[in-house]
Order: structure tokens, then sequence, then C-alpha cells
């Protein structure tokens, strides 16, 4: 398994008791937990501040998450290219052959355990529709969905009970996991929320 922040025995318990001091003080609080699964796409939505990183990362010490993201392959080339690898990241190169998500479903298919985060709309602004490169890896991998939705006004971040398993036909499946984010406004609410319509 390979060692990131997530995993590290004693700083990521210390960080764990960090992460739940940290969100109570700032009034915020987890409802829901991850499911007991090997591997899954988590997502994220609605994606409105800045501070959806840094709240995810609230969220993931305190469930004691072990997750994954995507980054340009040259970040992980750079002097700090350890770092985001030890911080979860993983290097996708757009200039190979293989696209993205055949290069995630390749990673996902070399490991134990695999949580990769996505945020599906790609931009802090609203966007009509989400980015489906999410959905591909799932459905490539043949692993589940789990929602992840964000309530700015009242402080909650809600886990969707339920893994969603990709059917064959992509616009229901996109419609059903919008359902899990209909009204939810992140944490700068938009004027405009996701809806079924958009």
């Amino acid at each position: 398994m390979k060692t990131t922040i997530f995993n590290t025995p004693i700083l990521s318990f210390l960080l764990h008791l960090l992460a739940r001091l940290l969100m109570r003080l700032a009034g915020w609080r987890v409802d829901g937990k991850l499911p007991d699964l090997p591997k899954f796409i988590l997502i994220g939505a609605p994606h409105t501040s800045n501070w959806d990183f840094v709240l995810f990362l609230g969220v993931a010490f305190t469930l004691r998450a072990d997750v994954r993201f995507m980054g340009k392959a040259e970040l992980f080339r750079s002097p700090l290219g350890w770092f985001f690898r030890y911080c979860g990241g993983y290097p996708v190169d757009r200039k190979k052959p293989t696209g993205l998500v055949e290069q995630m479903v390749k990673a996902i298919h070399e490991t134990e355990r695999f949580i990769l985060v996505i945020t599906p709309e790609g931009t802090r602004g609203y966007v009509a529709d989400w980015k489906r490169g999410f959905y591909h890896i799932a459905k490539g991998a043949g692993i589940p969905i789990v929602m992840a939705a964000v309530d700015g006004r009242h402080k909650i971040v809600r886990i969707h009970p339920q893994p969603f398993y990709p059917t064959d036909d992509i616009e229901a499946d996109i419609k059903a996991i919008k359902e899990a984010f209909e009204g939810f406004g992140g944490i700068k609410p938009r004027k405009k929320y996701i809806t079924l319509e958009s």
C-alpha cells in the first residue's frame, strides 16, 4: 500500500483528532459515513469556493479516509513532487496516447484499495453540465460512485448512504446521481443550485 499522509500511522491519527477539533470549532459536521468498500469514486459538490479543498481535508481526516486525487504529471516532476504524492496525489499525463480515464482505470486495477476524490463540476462557477470523467472511470473500473454533498448554510457535508453503481444508461445515471445534490449550495451558496434540469 502506498504511504500517504492519510495512512501514516501516528500522523494520520493526530491529524484525525485535529480535524475533528477544527471542524467542530468551525461549526462543520459530517452527516453519514463512507462505505466499507476497498475502491470507489467519491464525488463532492457543489464546488463553490477555494475553501473546498480545506473542507475536503477536514472531512477526509475526520473520516480517516485514505483518499487520492488526480494532478497534472508536471507537478509530480517538480522538487515538490514527493509532497504531492504523499498528500495522495496521482499523476495523470495528458500527453500519453491513453487518456485520463484509461490511466485512472489502470491505476485502480493495480491497487487493492483506491478512493478517488473528484469534483464533477470542474470549476467553482455554476455549470449546467458536469464533466463525466468520474462516471467513465467508475464504469471502466467496475466500481461504485459515492456522493458527498456540501451544505454551506447548515455547515454539513452529507454522505449519501447508498453507493451508486453505473448502469448502461449514462443519461439516467447522471440524473440519478444529481438527485443526491439537489438543493445543496456549497460553501458559498449560489443563486442557482444543482437541479435535475441542469
